[in-house]
């Protein structure tokens, strides 16, 4: 849960409201694995290689990352997390001004992008409302699994 306070200040407790999953949830898609994740989510990579352990080769990670957590660590971690699962990432990001519950306004940083398995950026939405699309290419991911197979090559110390 994304109970934290920001660097300005502002808290967040999502705890208050919201339970935690317990369970690594995958479907297939038009023949694609897909794992599932959100938000806060992306920065606990062990979830993220259950996901590859479990088949994903694109994982859906919908987010509303706050404006002050997003401009310093959205993109590079899940950037991270393609390179490390060797998967494709379709990243929604909420953008814009919100209130919450209580009527206060919140931020969100935006920036929806997809990125492939080597952790390229193939699409990206920059500052505003928008959106991206790119194709899975299957071959790809096989492709950077068989040339560099980090599961295999995983051990645990």
């Amino acid at each position: 849960m994304f109970d934290i306070v920001t660097p300005d200040g502002k808290g967040y407790r999502e705890s208050a409201v919201y339970g935690a999953g317990n369970e690594v949830v995958t479907y297939t898609a038009n023949g694609v694995r897909v794992g599932c994740a959100i938000c806060y989510d992306v920065r606990f990579p062990e979830l993220f290689l259950a996901l590859r352990r479990a088949g994903a080769e694109l994982i859906f990670l919908p987010s509303a990352f706050t404006l002050q957590t997003g401009k310093d660590h959205w993109e590079v971690l899940i950037r991270a997390r393609a390179i490390e699962t060797q998967c494709w990432f379709a990243a929604p990001a909420t953008y814009g001004k919100h209130l919450d519950g209580g009527g206060d306004a919140r931020f969100t940083y935006g920036h929806s992008l997809l990125c492939d398995p080597w952790g390229q950026v193939v699409a990206k939405v920059s500052d505003g409302i928008g959106w991206a699309t790119a194709r899975i290419d299957q071959a790809l991911t096989e492709r950077v699994r068989r040339d560099m197979p980090v599961l295999e090559h995983r051990k645990l110390v």
